[in-house]
């Protein structure tokens, strides 16, 4: 990790695309300013983590339910298969 001094005002550098400009800084708080390429996804780390955690979270139930669901369809004894979803009306 790369630690540098900078007051309210000043920039800093990533690359050529990515600037961080210092905005304000406060007894407990900073505020920054941050250019980048569209393309570049910019999110605080926090909500990342708890989109990546619901996201997990969803998953995990989906396939629960998939596999409740092919017990449930083992037990009753159904037999069949589906068609190619091309061919479904």
């Amino acid at each position: 990790m790369l630690m540098m001094k900078r007051r309210a005002g000043e920039s800093i550098l990533i690359g050529e695309d990515i600037e961080i400009h210092l905005a304000h800084i406060g007894r407990t708080r900073v505020k920054i300013g941050i250019q980048a390429p569209r393309d570049v996804p910019v999110v605080a780390k926090e909500v990342k983590l708890v989109r990546d955690q619901n996201r997990a979270a969803a998953e995990s139930r989906l396939e629960g339910t998939l596999a409740r669901l092919v017990s449930r369809v083992s037990e009753s004894g159904i037999q069949g298969t589906v068609p190619p979803a091309d061919e479904r009306q």
